[in-house]
């Protein structure tokens, strides 16, 4: 009891001594792309200093070897304040289709409310604005439904035109991100409707934003996926490819007011219209996701998008510390192949619609400490993870609350394998070396991930 009040007692006193948060600029017009010495001037120097902030040593995969600056090395011309989307395409490089190899460091401050939907003019644009003339839903729910085309997977003209639909959202939507670049939100900062694509892109840094409702407005349906066939959404917040050295820092992912739970059911199935929160897929690695708030959502991360051993053995080594995933409900994370550490975390799970947190995938490696679930009824220690045709975790320190009870240190992979067949053995393999600082007592994970997890939070925005 003593260890655990002094730790506590150090722990207050850290979070004293975090300086207080500086008051932000007034926002410029919608459309400005304001330089380093107009956006230094306005903003003053915390802010600023925010910009250059580079990963801490020691902190996660994503510090290993060279480590990740993003854009610190940038020029004062830049430097970048931007308030729309076309704004934020022309501080990235000026061409959203070419941003994704624009190497020039650069720091982008973003400002006030972005949504991925406007056009170039300010416009918003609609669903129904990008779909191809030859789409509708009605048409491609009367064309595809099961009973009449059966289980196999649509084609034909109605396909096609669904696909070049989403090729128009794509365009729209997705906001390629090149190699060494820090996006930062200002405080209050909401990106809404929108993907960061970092794809061949490496040492980049995303701060202090609000992810908001990245939906896809032409699901596809997938027969064969599962008994019954799925709904499958095409775009995450964030989605990192073949990169490495990428630092994702206190962000809030939400679907914000167009929850999957409203959408209808179509074919007997949810009409899903979201993908992932933040996907680490093909080759991707050396990644750290630190102090992050994922609320809400249903499928959130995914690291390792194919059973098929290839690229990515030896790759998709990722570090999860001091993320709060609230009400979240599987991929917590889903990992193939990788060396994922997963602690000091904190997990406020259930619902019906609750599937599991820790996902075991081919050849992966999660090695997952001290981290604490606060389950609601219904969910139990051995739903919490799940079995994607892996062998190993390794699991220590968790600490579970059920609901109106006290916490306490169980045991998840007994759990699990009390309950489930085949067992998964206790040692994947590996041992975390990279890590910021000590590990907290699990017991303190929900004060500290509570108190400095999420947008705003970060001292300096």
């Amino acid at each position: 009891m003593r260890n655990r009040r002094t730790a506590a007692t150090a722990l207050l006193a850290a979070l004293a001594a975090v300086p207080a948060v500086a008051v932000p600029a007034a926002r410029p017009a919608a459309a400005a792309l304001v330089p380093a010495t107009a956006a230094l001037s306005s903003a003053g120097a915390a802010p600023a200093a925010l910009g250059r902030q580079v990963l801490p040593a020691g902190d996660g995969w994503a510090a290993d070897g060279a480590g990740t600056t993003g854009g610190a090395g940038a020029t004062d011309s830049q430097v970048y304040e931007v308030s729309s989307r076309a704004g934020l395409v022309r501080a990235l490089g000026g061409d959203n289709a070419t941003n994704r190899s624009n190497g020039t460091p650069k720091i982008v401050y973003v400002t006030g409310h972005i949504d991925g939907f406007e056009a170039d003019d300010g416009a918003l644009l609609g669903c129904a604005d990008l779909a191809d003339p030859g789409y509708s839903l009605p048409a491609y729910l009367a064309a595809y439904d099961p009973a009449v085309w059966g289980r196999t997977d649509p084609t034909g003209p109605l396909e096609q035109a669904r696909l070049r639909s989403v090729a128009n959202q794509t365009r729209q939507t997705q906001i390629n991100v090149g190699p060494n670049t820090t996006i930062v939100g200002r405080r209050g900062a909401r990106l809404t409707g929108l993907t960061f694509m970092v794809d061949t892109a490496s040492n980049v840094i995303i701060r202090n934003l609000t992810f908001d409702d990245a939906h896809d407005c032409f699901p596809a349906w997938s027969p064969t996926d599962g008994d019954s066939g799925n709904w499958n959404s095409q775009y995450d917040h964030i989605s990192v490819r073949r990169s490495e050295h990428v630092w994702v820092d206190h962000d809030t992912f939400t679907d914000g007011a167009n929850p999957d739970s409203d959408q209808p059911v179509h074919f007997g199935r949810p009409y899903q219209v979201h993908d992932g929160s933040l996907d680490i897929t093909h080759t991707a690695s050396l990644v750290t996701a630190s102090f992050n708030r994922f609320v809400g959502r249903d499928k959130l991360m995914l690291i390792g998008s194919s059973n098929t051993v290839g690229p990515d053995v030896g790759r998709l080594k990722v570090t999860l510390h001091h993320n709060y995933f609230d009400r979240d409900l599987q991929r917590l994370p889903r990992v193939r192949f990788g060396q994922v550490d997963v602690y000091n975390n904190y997990y406020r799970l259930g619902g019906p619609e609750f599937q599991y947190a820790l996902g075991v995938g081919v050849q992966s490696a999660i090695y997952a400490e001290n981290n604490f679930f606060d389950l609601r009824a219904g969910v139990s220690p051995a739903d919490l993870i799940h079995d994607w045709g892996g062998t190993a975790i390794t699991e220590r320190g968790s600490w579970v609350r059920p609901e109106g009870g006290p916490g306490r240190p169980v045991d998840l992979l007994a759990a699990y394998n009390s309950a489930h067949d085949p067992d998964l053995t206790g040692d994947a393999g590996w041992i975390p070396r990279l890590r910021a600082g000590p590990v907290l007592p699990t017991p303190l994970v929900p004060l500290a991930v509570l108190l400095l997890a999420g947008a705003n939070r970060l001292p300096g925005s």
